[in-house]
C-alpha cells in the first residue's frame, strides 16, 4: 500500500473514532499506535510509552496549566461587572458608541484569559444584556463580540501559543510578544468596522447618554487598574527577559490571587472551583497534546510528513501559495475541529513543508493563531458560535452571518502580517532571550 492509501486509511480510522464518541487524545495514541504496528518495523509498545511520557512531562509545557488557572481566577472576580461601568463613559462619543466595549473588554480579557470562548463568554455576559436594554442592533452586538471574543488566542498570554510552541519547538516567550501587534492590529480593525457601519448607518445607533464629567471617568476607570497593571507586569517581565513564560505565569497567579482577595472575591469555594476548572481543562489539553506526539512520531516512522513535504516542494508553490493553501485546508478543518486539535493533529505533518519553503516558524505560529481564530467563527463547531449560541438563544446560522464581517477583517489581518511580516517579528527581536 502506497503512501497515500496508507494516509487515507489512518484519516478514516481517526475520524471513525472520534465520531464514535472516543476522546481526542486517545483516538490520536489509537490510530498511531495501529500505523506503527501495520506499516513500520518499530515495536509501538515502548515507543508509545517513552512518548506520551516526554510531552506529558515537559517543563515548557508547565506555563500551560498556570496561565489557565490565572484566567479562572480573575474569571470568578467581579472584573466582569466592573469593566462595562469602567469602560462604557470612555466610548460614548466614538461613532458606533458602546459598541466598542465588546472589543476593548475582550482584549483587555483577553491578556488574562488565553482562551476564545472565556473572553467571549465573559464579556458577553457583561455587554449582551446592557447593550440589548440601550436598543444596540442584535447582529452588530453578536457579530462583534463573536469576533472579538477569539481575541483570547492571538493576544497573550494564549493557550494555544503554548500548545504550538512545544509542538514546533518555539520559543513561548517569544510567540507571546509576537502576538501583541497582531492583537492589537486585529482590535483596530474590528473597531475600524464597527465606526464605518456607525456612520453608513447612523439612525440604529442609540442617542448618546449623558456624558459624565472626566473626574468621574476617571473614577469608574479605577476598577480597571488592577487588572491592566497584572497584565502589564506578565508581559513586561517576559519582554525584558526578567522571567521565562512559566515564571511569568506563576506571578499572574499569584497577582491573580491577590487582585482577588482584595475584591474580597477569594473564598475558599473560588479557589477551589477555579483550580478544577484549571486541572480539568490542562488535563485535556495535555492528553490531546500525548496523543498528538505519539501521532507524530509514528507519522515520520511511516514517512508521511516527508512524503508530503517532497510532493508540496514539487508543486513549485511560492510561499504565499503556499500559505493561502494551508489557510484554506485549516479553514475547512475548522468546520469540524476545535483549535487546539487542529494545531496538533497537523504539525506533525505541515511544518516540515513549511520550513521546506523556508518560512520563519515564529512568524507561522502566529499566521497559524490567526487562521485558527477564523475557524472559531465558522459553523458547525465554531466555539465561539456555540458560546453564543447557549447566551441569546439564537439558532448557529444567524450567528455566523452576524460574524461573517469580523472572519473576513481576520482574513485581512492574515494578509497584512504576510506583505508586512515586521508586525510579528519587530517585538521578538529586540527581545533579551
Amino acid at each position: 500500500m502506497g503512501e497515500v492509501g496508507i494516509a487515507l486509511l489512518l484519516i478514516v480510522a481517526l475520524f471513525l473514532l472520534l465520531a464514535s464518541g472516543v476522546w481526542i487524545g486517545l483516538a490520536l495514541m489509537g490510530v498511531a499506535w495501529v500505523g506503527m504496528e501495520l506499516f513500520s518495523n518499530r515495536p509501538a509498545g515502548d515507543a508509545m510509552a517513552v512518548t506520551v511520557w516526554g510531552a506529558a512531562s515537559s517543563w515548557t509545557l508547565t506555563a500551560l496549566p498556570l496561565f489557565i488557572w490565572m484566567g479562572e481566577i480573575l474569571f470568578r472576580t467581579r472584573l466582569s461587572e466592573d469593566m462595562f461601568r469602567a469602560l462604557a463613559p470612555w466610548m460614548n462619543r466614538l461613532p458606533g458608541r458602546l459598541l466598542h466595549t465588546n472589543v476593548v473588554g475582550c482584549t483587555i480579557f483577553a491578556a488574562v484569559s488565553g482562551s476564545s470562548a472565556a473572553t467571549c463568554a465573559t464579556i458577553g455576559k457583561m455587554t449582551l444584556p446592557e447593550l440589548a436594554r440601550r436598543g444596540y442592533p442584535d447582529h452588530m452586538v453578536v457579530g462583534t463580540l463573536a469576533g472579538a471574543g477569539t481575541l483570547g488566542l492571538l493576544i497573550p498570554p494564549s493557550i494555544i501559543m503554548i500548545v504550538y510552541g512545544v509542538m514546533a519547538d518555539v520559543s513561548i516567550a517569544k510567540l507571546f510578544v509576537a502576538g501583541v501587534l497582531p492583537g492589537l492590529l486585529l482590535a483596530l480593525l474590528f473597531s475600524g468596522y464597527i465606526v464605518a457601519w456607525s456612520l453608513l448607518n447612523p439612525h440604529r445607533i442609540p442617542a448618546a447618554e449623558a456624558q459624565p464629567r472626566l473626574a468621574e471617568r476617571l473614577r469608574a476607570a479605577r476598577h480597571l487598574i488592577p487588572v491592566v497593571l497584572l497584565i502589564a507586569f506578565v508581559i513586561v517581565s517576559i519582554y525584558a527577559g526578567i522571567a521565562t513564560a512559566t515564571e511569568a505565569a506563576a506571578l499572574g497567579v499569584v497577582g491573580a490571587l491577590l487582585l482577588a482577595a482584595s475584591q474580597r472575591a477569594l473564598t475558599v469555594r473560588t479557589f477551589v472551583d477555579s483550580l478544577l476548572g484549571a486541572t480539568r481543562l490542562f488535563c485535556m489539553i495535555a492528553l490531546i497534546l500525548a496523543g498528538a506526539a505519539f501521532l507524530t512520531l509514528a507519522m515520520g516512522y511511516i514517512g508521511l510528513p516527508r512524503h508530503l513535504a517532497q510532493w508540496i516542494g514539487s508543486l513549485g508553490l511560492s510561499q504565499f501559495e503556499l500559505l493561502l493553501a494551508l489557510m484554506l485546508f485549516y479553514i475547512l478543518l475548522g468546520c469540524f475541529l476545535d483549535g487546539i486539535s487542529m494545531v496538533v493533529l497537523t504539525m506533525g505533518v505541515v511544518l516540515p513543508s513549511v520550513q521546506a519553503a523556508g518560512i520563519d516558524l515564529l512568524w507561522f505560529g502566529i499566521f497559524i493563531v490567526i487562521v485558527v481564530e477564523m475557524a472559531q467563527i465558522t459553523p458547525p463547531v465554531g466555539f465561539n458560535l456555540f458560546v453564543l449560541q447557549g447566551m441569546t438563544g439564537r439558532q448557529l446560522p444567524w450567528i455566523a452571518r452576524a460574524a461573517a464581517p469580523m472572519f473576513v477583517l481576520m482574513v485581512v489581518a492574515a494578509m497584512l502580517i504576510f506583505f508586512f511580516p515586521q508586525l510579528v517579528t519587530y517585538l521578538p527581536g529586540r527581545m533579551r532571550l
